[in-house]
């Protein structure tokens, strides 16, 4: 089976791309789902150093474009990135919640792997912000499983609050320790934010100017300025309402190699399923399926935890990127919270978490989240960093872990600089 190499990678600003006129109730689309995808594809086409006829086939991985924007079938949305080059080639949509694009990003390498594609287009993409809060909700809320949590009124915040009460229980946390981890994660997330210039709570933005950049900064914060959304979850654990498209380029590596292209292996993948509903989850102190996920990928490109460089984690809320730390083995479970009280997992620390800012800063359109992840681990591996750079050296190993529904999906890539 031969190895796929990441040659190029594109992302695009994120934020909420809409004008909304508070008197008529008027909604102004700054940037369609349809102009996302085609910067994003060509953007990384470009940053290969290829041109579309190069490309054999697409993936676009999108969450939910039929409630949020009316277009169920958009696959063929690509095809507008180069209508002369890319007609009639094979171009495909995955859904997976939140991991939709590592799907597609999976099913490219199976591609590849098959010896039926040479060089495929990557894309994850989603527009939330023409919807209000409440059609937003209902859209994420349709990621659950619908009949015990959706369409019984548990929103994610919900789900995720679940989750953090079992781990403090769990672990026996103090409720005003637990709030200083996660309100540690959060001010980390929002410092490493403003240093990335596509960030949607970038420079300038509500944290900068607030400059969120401490827990005690956060915790000071007045209650109507950070409301509690769901127990133990404050407006400030949750991530963004974003859109935004992300791209990357895949080819052989031997392909890759030869050409010279600037060549980020992909050297393990896990890729690992629970059970759908949140109430089968027995240890709902813990991301049970993404341990799988890790040790499955870290087995296939014959790594440990400590082999780690870059790591981008799923931060849909703060809480998860305290599982996800642990899920990865960076930090013992029931510990990660201590770490980042300590100062650990920024971009002088042995393992850098979330460079980006995380879903928590740089945004999260759900759709985008996953390719967005490998696209950011392949410019620091490829030493072009986006934003704030690994503060050790070029890094050499990074890893990616995107979660879809509420700990359902779990997808983690190993990403080896060449």
């Amino acid at each position: 089976m031969s190895k796929v190499s990441l040659i190029g990678a594109y992302n695009t600003k994120f934020g909420a791309f809409v004008k909304k006129n508070k008197e008529t109730g008027e909604t102004t689309d700054l940037a369609s789902i349809y102009d996302l995808i085609v910067e994003a594809g060509r953007g990384a086409i470009q940053d290969a150093g290829l041109s579309a006829k190069d490309i054999d086939a697409v993936w676009i991985g999108s969450c939910s474009p039929a409630l949020f924007v009316n277009q169920e079938h958009l696959a063929p949305a690509a095809v507008e990135i180069d209508p002369v080059n890319l007609r009639f080639k094979p171009v495909t949509r995955t859904e997976a919640a939140c991991a939709s694009s590592s799907v597609a990003l999976y099913n490219a390498v199976y591609g590849i792997e098959s010896g039926r594609f040479k060089r495929v287009l990557v894309i994850g993409v989603e527009k939330m912000s023409l919807l209000n809060t409440a059609g937003i909700t209902h859209a994420l809320a349709c990621c659950s499983y619908w009949p015990e949590e959706g369409g019984k009124g548990m929103s994610f915040p919900d789900l995720f609050a679940a989750y953090a009460k079992a781990y403090q229980a769990h672990y026996r946390i103090a409720d005003d320790v637990l709030l200083r981890m996660l309100a540690t994660v959060a001010a980390l997330a929002y410092k490493n934010g403003v240093l990335n210039p596509l960030a949607h709570f970038g420079a300038g933005g509500p944290s900068d100017r607030n400059k969120l950049f401490t827990a005690d900064a956060i915790l000071q914060l007045p209650a109507e300025k950070n409301p509690v959304i769901s127990a133990p979850l404050h407006l400030h654990d949750c991530s963004l309402i974003s859109d935004g498209a992300a791209a990357v380029v895949l080819a052989p590596t031997a392909l890759a190699r030869a050409e010279k292209r600037k060549t980020v292996e992909i050297a393990g993948i896990g890729h690992a399923e629970d059970r759908f509903p949140i109430g089968a989850h027995a240890n709902m102190y813990e991301l049970t399926a993404a341990k799988y996920a890790v040790n499955t990928a870290f087995r296939e490109a014959g790594i440990a935890s400590r082999d780690v460089h870059v790591a981008e984690v799923h931060d849909c809320f703060t809480i998860t990127q305290l599982l996800c730390v642990e899920a990865l083995g960076l930090a013992p479970d029931g510990r990660a919270g201590y770490d980042y009280l300590a100062g650990r997992f920024t971009s002088e620390d042995g393992v850098a978490v979330n460079l980006s800012g995380g879903l928590k800063a740089k945004g999260h359109p759900v759709g985008a989240t996953g390719v967005s992840m490998h696209a950011l681990i392949y410019k620091q591996l490829a030493g072009d960093p986006i934003g704030l750079a690994y503060g050790k050296g070029q890094p050499e190993i990074g890893v990616t872990l995107n979660i879809g529904g509420a700990g359902v999906t779990n997808c983690v890539t190993v990403l080896r600089r060449l």
